[in-house]
């Protein structure tokens, strides 16, 4: 029996772990979840799962939930992230928390030697230096939950680092990935949300359509998998069947297939080393699908793909603004502020004036991450 808590329990990627947990009673129990402001499914979670600790964002929610669950503990705020984090009982954290707000709760969780299933890009993206340091000096494990990163992260069992030639990301090129950069002038939000593939939340659908979800993929399979930027590459996969593959200095390639149903990496991340049935999972059948389509990645139809590699290379405090940016942006598009091609416009001129600071501190970090969406709401 594994324990688990989840920060962002009412997310997708949140809702999908309950599924995992729900399939597998014997095998993992709920013990501690964060929620935003959904109250209404964080009932029906606490009523089914009856987790030990409850954190919510608002001081006003505390007070609801904790009058009508008299035998449930509760947090809020920050504070109580980190609780939910670090929880005594939890083996395991599943950070699914969207932002950089997942960044200090992993590392107190990593401090306390929480085995950490990472779905929270912004924590590597922002702070990988500090966070992969942390797991090393604490000896805590960090299993992704990203399908793309759990495609590598299977393909790598059993191999030595020193035989990898690339890591090759598969995307889906997201809802506009067969429309050229003037097609995109005036797209709806509600277009933009149509994923053909992948049911996921708001922010990240947006970030599948522009590209950033797989440039800030990038930076994290930098970081996780200790590999230099030019051995990383992404391919335009339209099905989404092959995840992700590594191909080694023998000419081999690994590649891990299925179909598209994020229920598969988080089940692996709560069950590794082991593999559990996933009875309600689709199968893949080859035969059925006949072929698979690929194209290479355009960074001058996708540019903050561009954007991610060149932050990521250039390191220290830049991919901060490169996430804090993305950030601000994606929320004004979703809430039709701004156009869709703005987006990558005002993440370009986040990049463009930051003064980068390398080897950044998590104070400086968090500094910059909050003066950069003060400039982007300027722009707004």
């Amino acid at each position: 029996m594994k324990n688990i808590s989840i920060l962002g329990a009412t997310g997708s990627i949140g809702t999908q772990t309950l599924d995992i947990i729900r399939e597998h009673p014997a095998k993992f129990k709920l013990v501690a979840i964060s929620i935003g402001k959904n109250l209404e499914l964080a009932r029906k979670m606490i009523t089914e799962f009856q987790p030990e600790l409850v954190s919510v964002q608002e001081y006003d929610d505390y007070i609801t939930l904790k009058a009508e669950f008299t035998t449930t503990k509760f947090t809020f705020g920050e504070e109580g992230l980190i609780e939910t984090a670090t929880y005594p009982s939890a083996d395991i954290l599943v950070n699914a928390v969207l932002g950089s707000v997942g960044l200090n709760p992993t590392l107190q969780a990593i401090e306390s030697g929480k085995t950490i299933a990472i779905a929270n890009k912004e924590t590597l993206v922002t702070a990988g230096h500090l966070v992969m340091g942390a797991a090393k000096k604490n000896g805590v494990a960090l299993l992704p939950v990203d399908s793309e990163h759990s495609a590598i992260f299977q393909c790598l069992q059993g191999e030595q680092d020193k035989n990898i030639e690339k890591l090759i990301l598969t995307a889906s090129g997201g809802s506009f990935r067969d429309r050229t950069r003037k097609e995109l002038e005036g797209v709806t939000v509600r277009e933009a949300l149509n994923h053909p593939n992948w049911s996921m939340g708001a922010k990240i659908t947006i970030d599948s359509a522009t590209m950033m979800n797989k440039g800030l993929e990038v930076i994290e399979a930098h970081w996780l998998y200790n590999i230099p930027y030019e051995k990383i590459d992404v391919l335009l996969h339209k099905e989404s069947i092959i995840h992700s593959m590594v191909e080694f200095h023998d000419s081999s390639i690994i590649a891990q297939l299925g179909t598209p149903d994020m229920r598969v990496p988080i089940q692996y991340a709560l069950s590794y080393p082991d593999r559990l049935p996933l009875t309600s999972a689709q199968r893949l059948n080859l035969a059925q699908i006949g072929k698979l389509h690929f194209q290479e990645m355009d960074t001058n139809r996708f540019r903050c793909m561009q954007f991610a590699y060149d932050a990521g290379k250039q390191g220290g405090t830049l991919p901060t603004v490169l996430n804090a940016a993305n950030e601000v942006a994606v929320a004004a598009f979703l809430n039709e502020k701004i156009a869709f091609l703005q987006i990558e416009d005002m993440i370009e001129m986040a990049l463009s004036k930051h003064d980068v600071i390398q080897n950044p501190d998590l104070s400086i970090i968090q500094e910059v991450d909050k003066e950069t969406r003060q400039y982007v709401q300027t722009l707004l």
